[in-house]
């Protein structure tokens, strides 16, 4: 019974456009993928444009999907676009190219299983394993970690948008187009969460780390403004919203405030850096305020945190750390590594901060300057 309202749920969800909009074929002279205008056989853009790549990326379940990297040579960061429910690459990348210029991003884009030339059927557990198969498409061919990374979610999109976001702790950004709450939610205005709902944002939301951005237009006939409002609500670092006055469901890229949000949305992320980030991790704990003059063990653990926030490195620390018994570690302290209690009551810490993803070179100065300082500090009590 609970898969049958599932997939009848799935069905008022998933509206692919048919035939697609376009295909995908090799170039007879480079073997390079392009894509094609179903309706008028002209390639996708007309001429040839060497900042845009087409990948067709094989997820966990072994549907094959389509997506378009476009790169800009300015960007520092990379926006991942999840599309609404009745789109796919063919009608959107006008939109994406505007928004990778204004925007001044690299942004990747791709259609679910079923969407355009991608194969299998649109379902949300596709959805799901569609977008972490193009995360790992972004790490791999393009070097893209998730501090450099924004998740941008239109409607339906929000689903995989938040699945993804939920999962990825040091994520840049994430932005919410006209999103839901859940699926049932648009259907039925329920109140209450049931087990055969689909794409529960609601939960997911309050798992996201990163600043979300909500825009909603607040005539949206299809996904009413409470379901964005209800979001940045419960968001845990919520972004100034973006409330459209008389906007729709999918003409809100038309206003000028769409776009003046959203660049001041990436422009600020971009400009965000770890004393920021660090600042507010500790407003969210209500960890206390420093008194006084800040102590050499207690600056040292602040310059360790940084670390943690921000290095997910390949590195290791061999036996130098020595931190003494009565250091208080709060829950800013994020230790991945193999940590070991001594009889005696010292935290030896070796191997620490073993993770994913490529070691900052401002991360080994902290530690440069961090080591020093705590054997300095060994010995002494800490005072928080």
């Amino acid at each position: 019974m609970g898969c049958t309202l599932s997939n009848l749920a799935a069905k008022f969800a998933f509206f692919p456009p048919s035939p697609a909009t376009y295909e995908v074929k090799k170039r007879d002279s480079d073997g390079k993928l392009v894509a094609v205008s179903g309706s008028t056989g002209v390639q996708i853009p007309q001429g040839d444009d060497p900042l845009l790549n087409i990948h067709v990326i094989e997820t966990k379940r072994g549907n094959k999907i389509v997506a378009f990297y476009l790169k800009n040579p300015y960007a520092r960061l990379t926006l991942l676009y999840s599309h609404g429910n009745a789109a796919d690459l063919g009608q959107l990348y006008d939109l994406f190219v505007q928004l990778k210029i204004n925007l001044r991003v690299n942004l990747m884009g791709y259609d679910y299983s079923g969407y355009g030339a991608s194969t299998g059927k649109p379902s949300e557990g596709n959805t799901y394993t569609d977008i972490e198969a193009v995360y790992q498409c972004l790490q791999t061919e393009y070097g893209t970690s998730q501090e450099d990374l924004i998740l941008y979610g239109q409607s339906v999109g929000s689903g995989p948008t938040l699945h993804l976001a939920a999962k990825l702790p040091r994520l840049r950004g994430v932005v919410l187009h006209s999103a839901i709450l859940s699926g049932l939610r648009v259907l039925c205005h329920v109140k209450f969460s049931f087990c055969v709902d689909i794409y529960r944002n609601i939960r997911k939301i309050r798992k996201v780390k990163c600043p979300v951005l909500v825009i909603h237009g607040t005539e949206d006939d299809v996904v009413n403004w409470l379901h964005g409002n209800g979001l940045w609500k419960r968001s845990r670092e919520p972004y100034e919203p973006l409330w459209i006055k008389g906007g729709g469901h999918c003409n809100l890229e038309l206003y000028p405030d769409y776009i003046r949000h959203l660049c001041r949305y990436v422009h600020e992320m971009e400009n965000t850096n770890t004393e920021i980030r660090l600042k507010k991790i500790r407003q969210q704990l209500k960890l206390p305020k420093k008194h006084g003059r800040p102590t050499v063990t207690s600056f040292a653990f602040d310059v360790l945190n940084l670390v943690a926030l921000v290095a997910p490195a390949k590195a290791v620390f061999h036996a130098a750390i020595v931190v003494p018994a009565k250091a208080v570690f709060h829950a800013t302290i994020v230790v991945p590594a193999k940590v070991v209690f001594h009889a005696k009551g010292v935290i030896h810490v070796k191997d620490v901060y073993r993770a994913k993803g490529v070691f900052r070179g401002f991360a080994v100065a902290a530690v440069a300057v961090a080591v020093p300082l705590l054997r300095q500090a060994k010995g002494s009590t800490v005072s928080r």
